[in-house]
């Protein structure tokens, strides 16, 4: 299968475009500015497994023109589109009566906006092959967090907007789930949390330790296998059990 995943070049995102390229599948992927880490992510695919494609495009999710002329791209270069991966994201934190009109639209743009241009412009193809996964990246967060307002309410939105399109166009073969992961060790976590922060979610953890990579990627694997054709509409927690934290 053909895969496109946006903000594949850390993180949670590179996971699963590796993942994937072990499993046997071709990926194009999208990074915003980093296009040496990009690169790096090209050299390891090829070392996991030489016979599947791996590209990388630069885009800005925010920009539907752009998402349009990448998305387009894609197409042209793989001739097909199975799987999307909506994991594209950013945080700007701030407590609400502070928080600028830029911080806010830049997160909700980037968030949810973006992952709307994704999901409309690789529709079409689907809908056409009558198959498709929509894989949406949530958060923990889409259920409120102090000062993250802007990034809560872009995770919550993926939500709606995952159920609108489970609804619409679960008849045709594509199915639209949300996975949620818990607390990753990743550069917008390292960058977001506070320490305290940090080892309060892992003491509460009923698993007891933060989650690895490589587990939310299976997640979004099984969503993308035909074992997990009849699972539509749905937001899969891959937490550890975080989310029953007091």
């Amino acid at each position: 299968m053909n895969f496109f995943v946006t903000g594949g070049s850390r993180g949670i995102g590179e996971s699963i475009v590796l993942e994937a390229i072990r499993q046997g599948h071709d990926v194009g992927f999208t990074y915003l500015k980093n296009e040496t880490r990009a690169m790096q992510v090209i050299d390891a695919a090829r070392l996991l497994n030489p016979g599947s494609r791996c590209r990388a495009y630069q885009l800005d999710v925010r920009s539907s023109a752009a998402v349009e002329e990448v998305g387009d791209r894609f197409m042209n270069d793989f001739g097909s589109i199975e799987v999307v991966v909506a994991n594209a994201g950013m945080n700007k934190n701030n407590l609400l009566v502070s928080m600028s009109d830029e911080d806010w639209d830049d997160v909700l743009r980037t968030n949810l906006t973006g992952t709307f241009y994704i999901c409309r412009q690789f529709l079409p193809a689907m809908l056409a092959s009558r198959f498709g996964r929509f894989v949406l990246m949530s958060s923990l967060g889409y259920s409120g967090v102090s000062g993250q307002a802007n990034y809560c309410a872009s995770k919550a939105g993926l939500h709606g907007l995952c159920s609108s399109m489970a609804k619409e166009y679960g008849r045709r073969g594509i199915t639209t789930n949300v996975v949620v992961p818990g607390f990753f060790e990743t550069d917008m976590s390292r960058d977001g949390m506070s320490e305290a922060n940090r080892e309060f979610w892992i003491q509460f953890c009923p698993a007891g330790r933060a989650g690895e990579l490589r587990e939310v990627a299976h997640a979004v694997m099984f969503l993308a296998s035909e074992g997990a054709s009849f699972i539509n509409g749905q937001a899969i927690p891959v937490t550890g059990g975080l989310d029953w934290a007091p």
